[in-house]
Formats: C-alpha cells, sequence, structure tokens
C-alpha cells in the first residue's frame, strides 16, 4: 500500500508504511524497515523515468536539506516541539485547503534558487525532526506546476540520496538489524509490482486532478501532524 502511494504521487508513504508497521513490529523495526523501502521505491522510478527529472531542482533541494537536518534535530529535542507540530500541521491545511478553493491564486512561474534552497532547509529541518521531508516538496512541485511524472521522478531523486543519509544514521545508532534485513527481504516480492503499478496510475493523472490529489494529501498529513502534537501523551 506505502510503495503504491509512493509511486502514484511521489510522497505521502509515511503516512502507511510506519503507523501500520508499529501495529505489528516494533517500531525500531518498522522506522529503518520503511526507510530502507523509500530507497529501493525511488531508486526504480530513477531508473525508470530519468528523463522527467528535474536535476537541478533535485539537486538544490538535497543540498539544502543537508544543512536543515541539524536544525530539525535541534527542534526534536526542544521543550516546544510539539506546539511546532502542531503550528506546521495547521500551516499545511491551511495551504491546501485554499489551494483546492482556488486552485490558480499561488503559482511559481519561474525557478528561483533562494525558493529551492529555502524548500530544501525547510524539508531538512522537517526530516531532522520528525522524519517528514514530504510536505515542503509537494508544496513546491504544486506551485511549480510540475506534470505528475515530473513531479514523481523529481520527487524520487530527491529521495534517494536523502533516505540514504537516514538509512547512514540507523546504521550508525545500530537500527539496522537482521530483524531489518529479514523484514526487508520479505517486502521486496511485492514492492516491484506495486512500483509499476503506481507508475500506471500516475501517467493517467491530469494535471489540475493530480494537483487535487496532492492537495487532499497534505489536509491528511497536516492533520496527523496536529493530531498528534495535541494527543496526550504518557
Amino acid at each position: 500500500m506505502a510503495t503504491l502511494i509512493r509511486s502514484a504521487f511521489g510522497f505521502g508513504e509515511a503516512l502507511v508504511a510506519v503507523p501500520l508497521l508499529a501495529l505489528f513490529i516494533p517500531l525500531q523495526v518498522a522506522t529503518p524497515l520503511a526507510v530502507l523501502l523509500s530507497i529501493s521505491v525511488a531508486g526504480v522510478v530513477v531508473i525508470q523515468d530519468w528523463r522527467h527529472i528535474h536535476l537541478r531542482s533535485a539537486a538544490g533541494l538535497v543540498i539544502a536539506t543537508l544543512f536543515g537536518i541539524p536544525v530539525g534535530l535541534l527542534v526534536l529535542t526542544h521543550a516546544h516541539r510539539e506546539l511546532a507540530r502542531a503550528a506546521l500541521g495547521i500551516l499545511i491545511v491551511l495551504f491546501a485547503a485554499f489551494s483546492l478553493a482556488a486552485p490558480d491564486r499561488f503559482r511559481i512561474e519561474h525557478e528561483h534558487r533562494g525558493q529551492l534552497l529555502l524548500v530544501g532547509f525547510v524539508a531538512g529541518i522537517l526530516g531532522g525532526a520528525y522524519g517528514m521531508n514530504g510536505p515542503p516538496l509537494a508544496v513546491y512541485g504544486s506551485l511549480r506546476r510540475w506534470s505528475p511524472q515530473h513531479f514523481r521522478a523529481t520527487l524520487q531523486a530527491y529521495f534517494l540520496p536523502a533516505s540514504t543519509l537516514a538509512t547512514v544514521g540507523f546504521w550508525s545508532a545500530g537500527l539496522l538489524t537482521r530483524t531489518v534485513g529479514r523484514d526487508y527481504l520479505w517486502s521486496l516480492p511485492v514492492l516491484l509490482p506495486a512500483v509499476l503499478l503506481g507508475r500506471v496510475i500516475n501517467r493517467r493523472f491530469s494535471g489540475p486532478a493530480f494537483l487535487r490529489y496532492v492537495y487532499v494529501g497534505l489536509i491528511l498529513i497536516g492533520g496527523i501532524l496536529f493530531a498528534e502534537a495535541v494527543r496526550p501523551h504518557a
């Protein structure tokens, strides 16, 4: 399910993979497993559709992310972490809801290096703090009006190195265990068919319809962020 969503839309698998896996296996296994699968999906998509990748955009986003991750790690240990998560969730929902209501209101006609680096930096902060790089990238892609094919391929070109770096972090923390490797191998037989089916779905989207699905996905992500932030913690 997570691979199908990632392959069709380019992001959003974190909504499915980690919460569902955590129902059956420990979170310290589910999280690195999801990242390993993310690398595999991104690698297959990049090989399939490398012609649709905006290489300059992907490279700029990755470089800026590297500088955002340490800031995100600081947010992770900050006393007001949950307040920041709630505010982020509200902002994402408001942006996506307004974009659904007025789809042509916001648009970035031409790529500017400063905007690109800012988006990558924010993605790095969210990745370091919450393990969720996708929302800023989805917002930027929608504002740039990337086609569904460019959207999917460019985001995977970003996630491939970003997830690889995350895997290095898991390895250094001793989280890449034999159990994670075993579960990863068990997952591989369904990965390729899901990627191929997602590619078929992606190619059936038109631009406006695809953006509506992206905005709905962002509303779900923002809502989950807010709900997790206000939920009482033991």
